[in-house]
């Protein structure tokens, strides 16, 4: 990757996380003014109620992008699997009629595996549109890790030029915020000396991944 190619994928994911922080914060913002406006008790209550939750929606979504995209966990070289899965679950639960089913075998997984975990959650939450099960398996196994997503529910959503990103087929002219956690993934597991796949129907999306080197 030329220097180049790194700026453009650090502008498309700092977009990303712009993009998806615009509401809650938005929400904060007019839920403010609603307050220094209102002056009913009952109404003033609501107000309290709204503000409570888009900052709980704000909160978990820094969570998100600081494990998924920053230096996860801080300085060790693993993570503890219980703040990838509290993350998830608040995401799913943000999401609404999504159930989480895990299947992790660690209690701590490298670094690289929980940035392709909870992308993978992502993607699959995002998939979900009108709810469904959102399965999370991962495992390490020959000094290596191996993480298995599966999105299930009724019309599944899933954009193929994401899918063309994790396999490494994504031009620079389609690379956006909408596919930078997707490539990120792809330059990461390659730098792992693995691979990404998915595959897709109307009713399931599955994402996989080897990290060989993780």
């Amino acid at each position: 990757m030329t220097n180049s190619d790194a700026i453009d994928l650090a502008s498309m994911l700092c977009s990303r996380l712009c993009h998806d922080m615009l509401s809650p914060v938005g929400a904060l913002s007019n839920g403010l003014e609603l307050l220094a406006e209102e002056k009913d008790p009952e109404m003033r209550q609501r107000c309290f109620e709204l503000l409570e939750q888009s900052a709980q929606i704000s909160a978990d979504k820094l969570k998100f992008f600081r494990l998924a995209y920053g230096a996860a966990g801080g300085f060790g070289d693993a993570v503890d699997v219980s703040e990838a899965k509290a993350v998830v679950g608040a995401l799913a639960s943000d999401a609404k009629r999504i159930a989480v089913n895990w299947a992790l075998a660690e209690e701590r997984l490298p670094k690289p595996a929980v940035k392709v975990l909870l992308n993978f959650a992502h993607m699959g939450i995002d998939a979900l549109v009108r709810g469904g099960t959102l399965d999370i398996g991962a495992e390490m196994r020959d000094g290596g890790a191996e993480i298995v997503v599966r999105a299930a529910g009724p019309k599944v959503a899933f954009d193929e030029t994401i899918g063309a990103a994790l396999e490494g087929n994504l031009s620079k002219q389609q690379l956006s915020s909408r596919t930078a956690a997707a490539h990120m993934l792809c330059l990461l597991a390659d730098h792992a000396g693995g691979g990404l796949q998915y595959q897709k129907s109307d009713e399931a999306l599955v994402l996989g991944a080897v990290l060989p080197g993780a």
